[in-house]
């Protein structure tokens, strides 16, 4: 087990002017679960293959447990790595699968034996060690390919949009499974995603890419409720925070017929009265007639259960802005009525116009 480094890290892939990663600097704690995201072409898989010696870095340096492993090949980094495709040799067992590194390596076979078995046991995967890979599910061989990498107890785990294969239901078991088990190991964990579901329900920390740049490093938490800027918080949160744009007022900040208060630190760091508005679906509530709000022509509804998502318009200069809010699931306006809606004082993230960075505390 080992902390993780990058230092000023950059890749610059020959022919192209713009970084694939730049200036990245980021810290792992040792047996920290650390998920990347971010939308396709953010650099994260970049990052991420650079970590395992995959990819030559143009500047920076990448160090594990204090050691820099920048020149290192991938076989003297001692991590271990997933990827998406499960990468298993057709022609060998589930059992010669996960021991296949240990082999390579000269650990003596009844080791290798006790090892493989010893991990088959934590994933379930007892009864299918004489089976080839064509006879498993695409979890089970998940599994596999994640008992492979746990059976070498390397320094770090990396782990490439391990799931994305998977069907939804089998997503949600299996990320359940993976950061119960990271967990058990308190194996250092890399884990790219482009999936954000994914990253607020596993990680201990979450960094956000974007173009190559490190966006926001923070817990779930800290991601949700103080995002950087507008691209993470309309990135983290399913649905997506609204955004829209706004004037600052005397008193606060103007959102339909009524004028909500924000704290006084938004107006002192505001360069301008014009500002970016965000506010979650589960913090904007359907009003009385008689109190002031925005005036919202449902679409769509969506049921889920307990809750449910009313999706709509409301009038925004001469345009129409989109609008998500979160309701009873049991009790909500139909398609083509219109409501009121209202917005938490309390939970209004406010962002400067011009360069999307977050104002107030």
């Amino acid at each position: 087990m080992a902390g993780v480094s990058f230092d000023e890290v950059s890749l610059v892939y020959p022919g192209t002017e713009r970084a694939a990663v730049k200036d990245l600097d980021l810290d792992i704690a040792d047996g920290e679960f650390l998920v990347l995201v971010g939308p396709s072409g953010c650099g994260k898989s970049t990052a991420l293959r650079m970590l395992a010696g995959l990819e030559e870095v143009t500047s920076g340096r990448i160090l594990i447990d204090g050691e820099d492993v920048t020149g290192l090949s991938p076989k003297d980094r001692d991590i271990a790595m997933v990827f998406q495709n499960y990468a298993l040799y057709p022609h060998m067992t589930v059992a010669e699968n996960m021991g296949f590194a240990l082999k390579i390596a000269g650990v003596p076979k009844h080791e290798r034996r006790r090892r493989v078995e010893a991990v088959a046991e934590q994933l379930d995967l007892t009864e299918y060690l004489d089976r080839k890979p064509k006879a498993l599910s695409g979890g089970q061989r998940q599994r596999v390919a994640m008992g492979r990498a746990i059976v070498r107890s390397p320094r770090v785990f990396l782990m490439d949009e391990p799931l994305s294969n998977l069907d939804a239901k089998l997503r949600v078991q299996t990320r359940t499974r993976i950061a119960a088990l990271q967990r058990e190991l308190a194996v250092t964990t890399v884990y790219v995603t482009h999936d954000q579901t994914e990253a607020l329900t596993m990680g201990d920390r979450i960094a956000v890419l974007k173009l190559g740049e490190l966006q926001q490093l923070g817990t779930p938490r800290e991601l949700l409720d103080k995002p950087r800027n507008t691209f993470v918080a309309g990135f983290i949160g399913s649905p997506a925070m609204n955004l829209f744009d706004a004037s600052l007022e005397a008193d606060g900040i103007r959102l339909g017929s009524a004028v909500v208060p924000v704290d006084p630190s938004v107006s002192a760091q505001a360069a301008s009265s014009e500002v970016t508005v965000g506010v979650r679906p589960e913090d904007l509530r359907v009003l009385d007639d008689a109190q002031p709000g925005m005036e919202l022509n449902v679409a769509l509804v969506e049921e889920l259960g307990a809750d449910g998502y009313i999706y709509g318009t409301i009038p925004h200069g001469d345009e129409q802005k989109d609008l998500v809010v979160r309701v009873d699931g049991r009790s909500h306006p139909a398609v083509g009525d219109t409501v009121r809606i209202g917005a938490d004082p309390q939970q209004l993230h406010v962002f400067d116009r011009q360069t999307g960075e977050r104002l107030g505390r």
